[in-house]
């Protein structure tokens, strides 16, 4: 948007600096024209005043005398006919085409004495013309030669003034564009800025008014408004953990009672229902901790937003972490329900030499560890496989599994909160667990990636933008 105006005022300031500079040379060369045509006019009527005179006195030594004299000064031809002969100086002679044509027009008393508009660059001289006589008779005519050159010279030095002005102008004009492009897109920018913010993080920095009132009165409009979306997302966000944190108690207290019931209870019938109304009961304790650990992701992801949104440099409490024993942690943990579940887990040797990435160790053990809890769930007595390697420049964590997998729109579809495939059900779960190592992993700087495992089965990748691996692997270990 810049450069558009800056072309636009650019565009505008140097077709008016040529305009003022083709209107300031226009009116030199008319001025220089008028005023040599206004002197040679003069000239040539005096000479064919006197040679008038000399035509009636019959004797022309005092117009040769004069002819001469003003070509000596001048350096420029005069020609007179005279009934009695033709007079001439300068080297003026009627071998010139023009000035053939200049005594024919005058013998037909018509007056030539306009000149042709100066130009900076030409060759030649002009000449002018006119007869002399009486009201009836044509006693003669008189050409005047006019060398353009010295008005010529001038009208240059004019052009080269005007030139010089005309481009500091020029210099002026687009550094007075480029400024003023700059005060009205500076607003412009900084508003493109906070809304990004504002997108990125929720909340964006307060916007100084400067610029144009249009624009200041649009500063602080969107002010207003990021301070009261903020604000919005803020008490959103503390209403659901709150809410969630608030609702343990008397769940707590629910179950205690249903406890306590249950010793009271006779009949297997009773027991029965009991135990229903026990399921629904950690049905809803296990959706609360859902919903506490992806507010606590989101709030993480809102956290490395800001930072990000504020520049470069800041990871938070992001470590340099070599992943591979988190996910040996994390394997020998689920080994247990893998094995109620007749699944099996492979974790792949180490790389070498080993990964390092950027990732708070705790938040990659709880990824990982809802990757294997999916796998183990929705794919009971599938293989799974656990590694890490680098690829492209990143860094890539695989749980995968050869299990029923999902489909291209399932797949898309499997981070949006409380998702679950049709096809699952009838299995236990709140649909939270692929949104929270979504959110984690942006947190991290990292995406999730689902694919298919050929010939079945999901791939769930957590990819790491530029693993680095220093020379004396220097890292945590988690």
């Amino acid at each position: 948007m810049k450069l558009r105006v800056l072309g636009i005022l650019s565009l505008l300031s140097v077709l008016m600096v040529i305009f003022v500079s083709n209107a300031m040379l226009t009116s030199a060369s008319r001025e220089l024209t008028q005023e040599l045509q206004i002197n040679r006019v003069a000239a040539l009527n005096r000479f064919a005043q006197v040679a008038y005179d000399a035509a009636l006195d019959g004797d022309s030594t005092q117009l040769q005398r004069e002819m001469d004299r003003y070509s000596e000064l001048y350096g420029e031809g005069v020609l007179i006919r005279l009934q009695q002969g033709t007079l001439r100086s300068g080297g003026l002679s009627e071998d010139r085409a023009d000035v053939r044509d200049a005594v024919a027009r005058a013998n037909l008393n018509l007056s030539d004495t306009t000149l042709t508009p100066l130009q900076p660059f030409g060759t030649g001289p002009e000449v002018i013309s006119r007869s002399f006589g009486s009201a009836s008779q044509v006693l003669g005519e008189a050409v005047l030669e006019v060398n353009t050159e010295p008005a010529r010279q001038k009208l240059r030095e004019r052009w080269l003034v005007v030139g010089l002005a005309a481009s500091a102008l020029g210099a002026v004009l687009l550094l007075a564009a480029a400024r003023v492009t700059r005060w009205v897109l500076r607003p412009v920018h900084r508003l493109n800025s906070a809304v990004t913010e504002l997108e990125a993080t929720g909340r964006t920095s307060h916007l100084p008014e400067d610029g144009p009132p249009e624009l200041r009165q649009l500063s602080r409009s969107f002010t207003t408004m990021a301070r009261t979306v903020s604000e919005s997302i803020d008490s959103q966000r503390q209403l659901i953990a709150d809410t969630s944190h608030q609702l343990r108690n008397p769940i707590g207290a629910l179950r205690l009672r249903i406890d306590l019931l249950q010793l009271e209870l006779q009949t297997d019938r009773e027991h029965t229902a009991a135990a229903g109304v026990l399921a629904e009961l950690e049905r809803v304790e296990e959706i609360l901790d859902g919903v506490l650990k992806l507010a606590s992701a989101e709030h993480r992801a809102f956290e490395d937003s800001a930072r990000g949104a504020l520049g470069p440099g800041s990871c938070g409490n992001r470590a340099l972490i070599d992943p591979y024993p988190v996910l040996q942690e994390e394997v020998e943990r689920a080994g247990p329900a893998a094995e109620r579940a007749g699944a099996s887990i492979l974790l792949e040797g180490p790389p070498d030499p080993p990964l390092i990435l950027a990732c708070n160790a705790a938040e990659l053990a709880q990824m990982v560890g809802e990757l294997l809890n999916n796998a183990i769930k929705y794919a009971p007595g599938a293989r799974i496989s656990v590694g890490v390697r680098a690829q492209s420049g990143a860094a890539i964590i695989e749980v995968s599994d050869d299990g029923p997998g999902l489909t291209a729109e399932e797949r898309a579809a499997a981070t949006t909160r409380f998702w679950r495939s049709p096809r699952n059900r009838d299995i236990r779960g709140n649909g939270l667990g692929m949104t929270i190592v979504d959110k984690l992993a942006g947190a991290n700087g990292g995406r999730l990636l689902l694919a298919e495992r050929a010939p079945h089965g999901l791939i769930a990748g957590l990819e790491f933008p530029s693993p680095v691996t220093p020379p004396g692997q220097e890292h945590s270990h988690g």
